[in-house]
């Protein structure tokens, strides 16, 4: 488990590493014992013409375990800590044999997406949009899906941000990615940290004693899935993401964490019940070498009439269809929202800029040919 500890994003500390700290569009800083390689939401991932001495590295190494009060050494090979605005995770030369291995992700306590910013990037259309933000209003289970560093976070974050401030939240993290009281200051809202001694499970377990509306679980990876629809089930919402390459996998892939259940059966059952929404978000290369994410896919998870269905609403970034699910029907009518496709608070969010761009995205046209 990783501890959070006051360690100053400054050059004093961060050496070589520190220009690249500073850059707003990098998430990530690696390096492997000889280079330098970095993450960049518009470049890619690339390898940075920096140059880093064996003395740096030990000086940074040493005022890590310092402020963890914690020895880094052949003994104890692994030394993981948060600040408020990264995650850093360092192994020790005698387990990494290239050399050293640094990786600094950094999780500032901001949101990286507007609405304005979501549409004129061409990340999501403005009908698939509104849609999203009205089944937040509407009560909805998402699951978010996608590759690893494709945002699904970041995505997750944006549209925590439509609920209402009076429903008590909790999330529920090992590294604190989320920044929910940060970013939704005045919010009824609980922070869990996993850890030693208190697993994923424990925390969710524990959730419902703490009267949560919503629970925020910043990765399904393993068996906690099953006990998060068991909370979901309660009638207590969510948001949880998930590494998955297209949305038809994903009743399986929560099915093969739950490999120690007995009745796989009905779990899968449970799944098609408290999974309503599943959003897809993929990451992809423009002909120019720049990074594009978008919104590629939008589905609905249901059990009707005894069976479990998939309703298909986006593909390649653009709506497919207008058939909703009975279930979800009468949630959008309960929220008071007449047309899924049409939202207030994206029509206000546009407004306020001016003369602003509404940007395409160049991948969709190819996706559909």
């Amino acid at each position: 488990m990783s501890e959070t500890i006051s360690f100053s994003v400054d050059e004093k500390h961060f050496g070589p590493f520190y220009p690249y700290m500073r850059e707003e569009s990098v998430t990530d800083v690696d390096y492997n014992g000889r280079d330098v390689w970095i993450t960049d939401l518009k470049k890619g991932r690339y390898r940075a013409n920096v140059m880093v001495e064996e003395r740096f590295i030990v000086q940074f190494t040493q005022a890590i375990a310092n402020c963890m009060n914690r020895p880094f050494n052949q003994a104890n090979k692994v030394l993981e800590a948060d600040t408020k605005e990264l995650r850093i995770s360092i192994v020790h030369a005698s387990a990494a044999l290239s050399g050293i291995s640094i990786c600094i992700r950094k999780s500032p306590p901001i949101l990286r997406h507007t609405i304005n910013s979501l549409i004129a990037s061409g990340f999501v259309e403005k009908p698939v949009l509104s849609f999203l933000v009205n089944c937040v209003k509407a009560k909805m289970n998402f699951v978010f899906g996608g590759t690893p560093g494709v945002g699904k976070t970041e995505c997750a974050k944006f549209f925590m941000q439509f609920i209402p401030k009076n429903e008590r939240v909790i999330t529920i993290e090992d590294s604190l990615e989320l920044h929910y009281g940060d970013i939704n200051p005045k919010s009824d809202y609980v922070e869990m940290r996993v850890g030693n001694g208190f697993s994923y499970t424990d925390a969710i377990k524990t959730c419902l004693r703490q009267n949560p509306q919503w629970i925020m679980l910043s990765e399904a990876r393993s068996k906690e899935a099953a006990f998060l629809l068991e909370q979901w089930s309660t009638g207590v919402n969510g948001f949880s993401t998930i590494h998955v390459k297209d949305l038809s996998e994903l009743p399986e892939r929560l099915l093969n964490m739950m490999h120690d259940e007995k009745d796989i059966r009905h779990m899968e059952n449970r799944i098609y019940q408290f999974v309503n929404l599943g959003v897809l978000i993929r990451c992809m290369k423009t002909p120019d070498g720049t990074l594009f994410r978008y919104i590629d896919q939008v589905y609905f998870f249901v059990r009707e009439d005894g069976e479990n269905k998939i309703y298909p609403m986006v593909e390649a970034g653009k709506v497919i269809s207008d058939v909703i699910p009975l279930k979800m029907k009468k949630q959008f009518e309960q929220a008071g929202i007449e047309n899924p496709f049409v939202c207030e608070e994206v029509n206000v969010g546009l407004e306020k800029e001016k003369g602003g761009f509404y940007g395409k995205n160049p991948l969709i046209k190819a996706a559909q040919s």
